[in-house]
């Protein structure tokens, strides 16, 4: 059975995969421009309100199949389990995260004798929000005391520079002097893109001409956020994951030289994945984790796919947590990461 299982997701991610490569180069400072007019006219809804609409797909992809499942069986038993498994494994949520989930739902259901079907949906929120919460440290971003510093770190097409600029609105609204490096110096537009984004958050960027040396912009923007008494300072840096053995070179030199001259920064380095990738994103949070202390993931983009079952995959399999989530295109829809509300707006009705 999970033969046919994986050979289905094979084929929906290498679609999604195709979607994705020709969605990629449409991160445009147009498309930010668009955007922010976008921003003044659609209505304002609560943080939660926003976090279960970006999750409509995903409650679609989950929870209404969830319903209809246990709506069709009389008795919990095997064959129940096993369509239980078949929505959460094409939800992304991972074999291994899947198969813990499922058994922790058999022994829930002999511990506590339960007899009703329709008890099996409480129980499965209380495990999605359990395997959510364990992990070593928790879910918020650590920027204090400060100065801090952010390392940004993903392949190309992720959501880097838009997590960034977000970030850096979102914080300057709180107060913070905000501070942007562009380290990104190897992909065509990203110092215009952020560029863009650091006018419209109202942050100063130090950035060098396209092609130069990233570790030389991490090193100005460390000297330049010292000399500023900035924050934060939050740093972009490539994402040439096809050029593996570089990239993880490039990214050891910055730690370096983070290391030496900002050492006294509180730090975050933050991953972001597009959760519109599927499994693809587990790959890559598994060979970025290899070059970096990666302290919290960014999914992006989790309103474009039914799949948010991503979030517990990455999170569980790593057990790195995630921190914040995109589920939108405003500047609103760059939310913390909070589990509870998550499962919450999954199983919303």
């Amino acid at each position: 059975m999970l033969k046919k299982f994986f050979k289905m997701i094979k084929k929906e991610n290498d679609l999604e995969q195709k979607e994705n490569d020709l969605s990629q180069e449409k991160e445009t400072v147009v498309e930010e421009k668009i955007e922010q007019s976008n921003d003044e006219e659609k209505p304002k809804l609560s943080l939660f309100g926003r976090l279960k609409q970006g999750l409509e797909k995903t409650r679609k992809g989950i929870t209404e199949k969830v319903d209809t499942i246990l709506k069709s069986y009389q008795k919990i038993d095997e064959e129940l389990f096993e369509e239980l498994e078949e929505v959460l494994i094409t939800a992304d949520m991972g074999v291994n995260t899947t198969m813990r989930i499922i058994e922790d739902l058999k022994d829930k259901v002999k511990e506590k004798k339960i007899k009703e079907v329709f008890e099996i949906r409480e129980l499965l929120k209380e495990e999605l929000k359990e395997i959510l919460t364990d992990v070593e440290s928790d879910n918020k971003i650590n920027i204090e005391p400060s100065p801090a510093i952010i390392l940004v770190v993903g392949v190309n097409g992720v959501g880097k520079t838009t997590t960034i600029g977000k970030l850096a609105y979102r914080l300057k609204k709180e107060g913070k002097k905000v501070l942007i490096a562009a380290g990104d110096t190897f992909r065509a537009a990203a110092i215009d893109q952020l560029q863009e984004w650091a006018n419209r958050a109202g942050v100063e960027i130090i950035a060098h001409k396209e092609g130069s040396d990233p570790a030389a912009v991490i090193f100005d923007g460390i000297q330049a956020a010292k000399a500023r008494k900035a924050d934060v300072l939050i740093c972009d840096t490539a994402g040439r994951l096809h050029n593996k053995k570089n990239l993880m070179n490039e990214l050891n030199k910055i730690f370096r030289i983070v290391e030496r001259e900002f050492s006294e920064a509180t730090r975050e380095v933050l991953l972001v994945v597009d959760a519109t990738t599927g499994q693809n994103a587990i790959m890559q949070a598994k060979v970025f984790k290899e070059a970096c202390d990666i302290t919290g993931i960014v999914l992006t983009k989790l309103d474009g796919t039914a799949k948010g079952g991503v979030v517990l995959a990455v999170q569980s399999e790593l057990n790195v947590p995630v921190k914040l989530v995109g589920v939108g295109e405003r500047i609103e829809d760059l939310q913390d990461f909070d589990p509870q509300n998550f499962v919450e707006a999954i199983f919303a009705e």
